[in-house]
């Protein structure tokens, strides 16, 4: 199954940029969390140079991404009040996803997770002095205590509940307004996933679930997160909302579903297979 933002084929990961600069190399530069393309572009075009020179641009730092395909990739940012130049423009990811390259969508969300993770760690969390990236890896290294930062990934346990024919779905606070979904929350230390999506569900919702089927996993760069979705049984329990992270849930019929995420989303590929898997049973 395609997952948007997941590693594409012919993408060939690296950390060592080529001794040979590329002549033409795709670079995704970033603006916080805007990606720089071409304006008024329905293919989304990223720029495709030796260096952001000729675009006027000073990247406050670069990172090499390695391969897609036969074509090298950067990873850059710029400052946070940079104007894109002449014929650009800088855009959210989420407003990509229709018009850019699956292939290039992917190492996008890798780059901005990559970014991301080195503005972040310029100091140490231990001790507060700055830190200067390793040579052989893709970490940053304390000058003084060591301490060794990583890029970061937060797993996120996703978990749809069946009863019957109908689906648990719920809405948080921060949803669109009228979207439902699955219930989602971050693994907690010392937790297997299923641990986290039986706790997860107790507390947001009040019910126990049986039955726990791996479904697909999705990398989320907003703005590191790891998706894994899981299929459950209602095994017990009444709908208990807990009114801080949930603020409605309800079990809903396939036939009448409310406003559901974006196809973007593993949520709303989760949904549609139960949906189809119900539908085929009845």
């Amino acid at each position: 199954m395609s997952m948007f933002f997941e590693q594409p084929e012919q993408y060939f990961p690296g950390f060592a940029p080529p001794q040979q600069h590329p002549e033409r190399a795709h670079w995704f530069v970033f603006r916080r969390s805007q990606l720089l393309v071409r304006e008024g572009d329905e293919r989304a075009d990223l720029p495709l140079a030796a260096t952001l020179d000729s675009l006027g641009l000073a990247p406050l730092r670069v990172h090499y991404l390695g391969r897609l395909a036969e074509q090298h990739c950067f990873a850059a940012e710029v400052e946070q009040g940079a104007d894109a130049p002449p014929g650009w423009t800088f855009c959210g990811l989420r407003a990509l996803f229709s018009g850019m390259a699956p292939n290039l969508l992917g190492v996008a969300g890798r780059a901005l997770q990559i970014v991301d993770w080195d503005r972040t760690h310029q100091f140490c969390g231990a001790c507060g002095l700055p830190t200067r990236p390793s040579a052989s890896e893709r970490s940053r290294e304390c000058v003084r205590c060591g301490l060794v930062a990583y890029p970061q990934i937060s797993p996120v346990v996703m978990c749809l509940i069946r009863r019957g024919s109908e689906l648990l779905l719920a809405r948080s606070p921060r949803f669109a307004k009228g979207v439902y979904s699955a219930l989602a929350g971050f693994v907690e230390p010392g937790e297997t996933l299923e641990q986290c999506a039986r706790r997860e569900v107790e507390e947001e919702v009040g019910l126990q679930i049986s039955n726990l089927r791996y479904f697909a996993s999705q990398p989320w760069p907003f703005p590191h997160s790891l998706m894994i979705a899981f299929l459950a049984e209602h095994a017990g329990g009444e709908i208990r909302i807990d009114g801080v992270e949930i603020e409605d849930a309800q079990w809903f019929s396939c036939g009448n579903p409310p406003a559901l995420p974006a196809r973007i989303s593993i949520a709303r590929k989760l949904i549609d297979a139960a949906i189809g898997e119900i539908t085929g049973q009845i």
